[in-house]
Formats: structure tokens, C-alpha cells, sequence
């Protein structure tokens, strides 16, 4: 399951790849238009920024931007910066590998047969789609909705 914080952390993304070249983001005009708490987000903002996935400029005009084109940031980076591996147990992860304990066959282990499948559709999909892809088929998906009448 997909934690707080990383949603949060995605919508903070998604909105500033969508105003990509716009300047330095403000964290309040982030939290208020994405409706996160204020302190949340500064700490999600700050290990992305750790993580080289933003940068910060402080003083007048500061904020937050995207330290990469939203091209070039994929789902997958963003959910390993802040929850770490992907995999479901540690025996499947490519980032994270631990043996379990209690497992005297890994090779022969049908819960790790199936977590690496798990593993290996998720990363394909998350590490395939960018922020500048998600807010494309945002955007599509917008278009395509019927208009309500006044």
C-alpha cells in the first residue's frame, strides 16, 4: 500500500513538473493547492531534495523546483527515495537484498517466486512512468470528461 507520504510526495512532484520552468515553488502554495499539511510536506520536500530529486532556493522568489526535467524523474526514483525498496520482501529486492531467516530453499520458494514477479511488474511500470508522462495522461484524461452544464 501506497503510504502518506509518498502520495503526498508524488502530488508535490506532479505539481512542480506541471509548472516546470515557472521559477521556485513556495511549500505552503504547495501543501495549499495539494491540501497537505504544511510540516508533512517539508519533510517529504526535504529527502527528495537529499536525494537530488529537487532543489531548494531560499530568500525572496525561493522555493522548490524539480532538480531534474520531469522527463527524466520516474515514479520508481521518487517511491524508493521515500520508502525504499519496491520489493515486498527483502529476498526479491535489487536494493535492499536480505536471505530470510527462516528460508532453507530460496530457489525453491514459491512466496519468493511470486514476490519477484510482484517486484518486477511494479518496478516496470513505476520505473517507465515520468512525472512529464503521469501529467500528460492527467491532462488527457481531463480533456476527455464531459464538461457539466451550468
Amino acid at each position: 500500500m501506497l503510504t502518506r507520504k509518498s502520495k503526498y510526495g508524488l502530488k508535490a512532484l506532479l505539481v512542480l513538473a506541471e509548472e516546470a520552468g515557472g521559477g521556485p515553488m513556495l511549500i505552503s502554495e504547495l501543501a495549499d493547492r495539494q491540501r497537505i499539511p504544511k510540516k508533512f510536506l517539508e519533510a517529504i520536500l526535504l529527502e527528495l531534495k537529499r536525494a537530488g530529486l529537487l532543489h531548494s532556493k531560499k530568500g525572496k522568489g525561493g522555493g522548490y523546483v524539480l532538480g531534474r526535467k520531469p522527463t527524466d524523474i520516474t515514479v520508481g526514483q521518487a517511491i524508493r527515495v521515500l520508502e525504499g525498496p519496491l520489493a515486498l520482501t527483502p529476498c526479491v529486492s535489487q536494493t535492499a537484498y536480505r536471505r530470510c531467516e527462516e528460508c532453507p530453499d530460496e530457489e525453491g520458494c514459491g512466496v519468493r517466486v511470486a514476490m519477484k514477479e510482484v517486484r518486477d511488474a511494479t518496478a516496470r511500470i513505476l520505473d517507465h512512468t515520468t512525472l512529464a508522462a503521469l501529467n500528460a495522461q492527467i491532462a488527457r484524461t481531463r480533456r476527455k470528461r464531459p464538461r457539466k452544464k451550468l
